[in-house]
C-alpha cells in the first residue's frame, strides 16, 4: 500500500511538473539586465523583449541588477528555480569570470536561448580631450604615461579587454575608472570625468551624432556604414588585424537544467522577437551586427569567444588566472 501511495505521489509530482511545461508561461516572466540603463546591453534586450512578449503572451518584468562586471546578475539568475521564469538578458563578460576571479560560472551553466547581435567597439573621448584620432591618443598616452584617464566598466568589461588589447601591441599606460555600465561610463565622459574609453558603437553612436562626445575611431578592419568616417585602428596600427573581428554580445539565457520544452518555446519566442523588422532596423541604425543564434550553434560560438579573449586577457596581466586551469584552450 505504501508503495503505490508512493508510486501516486512520484506520477503526481511528474505530472504536475509537465502540466506546467506544456502551459509555460502561465506567470509574468522576471528579465534581469547585467548592466545600467542607457547601456549598450540595455538598448538591446529592452528593444526585443516586446517582441517575444507577444510571442509568449505574458510580460517580461525587466530589472537592471548591476554590479561586479554583470556578476550580481549572474549569480541570481543561477540562484532561481529551473523554470524559464527568470531570464539572464547579458553581454560576454560572464565568459571571462572565471580567468578574472571573479565567479565560478560562466555561459556553460547557461542555456543560451537566443544569441541576439554583437556590438562593434570604438574609441570615443570627451570633445575637450587633446587628441582626435587613435594615433594621436596613442602618441598622448605615450608622452603623459598613466595620465590619461579611461572610462572603465570593471576587469573584464569591453573597456578593459581592449586596453588589454592595446597595451599587449603598444605602450599604453592610462588609468582606469570603473563605473556600472557604458551608459554611466559615456555620461560621465561627457562631463570630464574620464578622457576617453571603448565602449560599444551601438551605445555610443547617438551620442557621437549629436556631438556630445567624439569619435577617435573604430576598433576594426574596416569602417561602419554608420559612422563611415571612422577610421579603423588597423589604418595605422595593422598588428591589431589578428584580433578581427572581436567585440561584445549580447545574448539571453536560463539556467542550463530548465526543461527542453521551457527552453523551446522560449528559442521560439525570442526568435520571432529578433527577427521583427523593427528590432532588426534598430540594430542596423546602431551598427549592430545581427546574429540571432541559439542551441549548439551558439555555445560554439560562445566557446569561440571565450578561448580568443580569455588567454587575452592573460597575455595582458589583466586576468588573475590561466584560462589552461579550466581547460580552455588557445585559439
Amino acid at each position: 500500500m505504501l508503495k503505490r501511495m508512493k508510486g501516486a505521489a512520484a506520477a503526481l509530482v511528474f505530472f504536475a511538473g509537465y502540466a506546467t511545461a506544456a502551459d509555460f508561461p502561465e506567470q509574468d516572466l522576471q528579465g534581469v539586465i547585467q548592466w545600467g540603463a542607457g547601456g549598450s546591453t540595455d538598448l538591446v534586450m529592452r528593444s526585443v523583449a516586446p517582441h517575444a512578449e507577444k510571442a509568449l503572451g505574458r510580460s517580461i518584468v525587466m530589472t537592471n541588477k548591476t554590479g561586479g562586471v554583470g556578476v550580481i546578475a549572474t549569480q541570481f539568475v543561477a540562484s532561481q528555480p529551473s523554470d524559464g521564469y527568470t531570464l539572464l538578458m547579458s553581454a560576454e563578460n560572464p565568459q571571462l569570470y572565471k580567468v578574472m576571479g571573479l565567479s565560478e560560472l560562466d555561459y556553460a551553466d547557461f542555456y543560451p536561448v537566443n544569441m541576439l547581435a554583437r556590438g562593434i567597439p570604438v574609441l570615443v573621448a570627451n570633445n575637450d580631450a587633446p587628441f582626435d584620432t587613435i594615433k594621436e591618443l596613442v602618441d598622448y598616452v605615450q608622452a603623459n604615461p598613466g595620465k590619461v584617464k579611461m572610462g572603465s566598466t570593471g576587469p573584464g568589461g569591453l573597456p578593459s579587454v581592449v586596453g588589454g588589447m592595446l597595451s599587449t601591441q603598444l605602450d599604453f599606460k592610462v588609468t582606469a575608472v570603473p563605473f556600472d555600465g557604458d551608459g554611466p561610463a559615456l555620461t560621465a565622459m561627457q562631463g570630464g570625468a574620464v578622457d576617453f574609453m571603448p565602449a560599444v558603437l551601438g551605445a555610443a553612436v547617438e551620442h557621437v551624432k549629436a556631438g556630445r562626445i567624439k569619435m577617435l575611431g573604430i576598433f576594426d578592419k574596416e569602417a561602419s556604414p554608420v559612422l563611415p568616417d571612422a577610421k579603423p585602428i588597423v589604418a595605422d596600427f595593422p598588428q591589431f588585424e589578428k584580433f578581427m573581428p572581436w567585440g561584445p554580445f549580447f545574448g539571453v539565457f536560463v539556467k542550463r537544467d530548465t526543461p527542453e520544452d521551457v527552453t523551446a518555446k522560449l528559442v521560439d519566442a525570442f526568435k520571432s522577437g529578433a527577427d521583427s523588422a523593427e528590432f532588426q532596423t534598430l540594430l542596423s541604425d546602431r551598427g549592430y551586427v545581427p546574429m540571432n543564434i541559439s542551441g549548439e550553434e551558439a555555445d560554439a560560438f560562445l566557446k569561440k569567444w571565450q578561448s580568443t579573449t580569455a588567454w587575452v586577457a592573460y597575455d595582458a596581466g589583466i586576468a588573475k588566472k590561466s584560462p589552461e586551469e579550466f581547460g580552455i584552450p588557445k585559439p
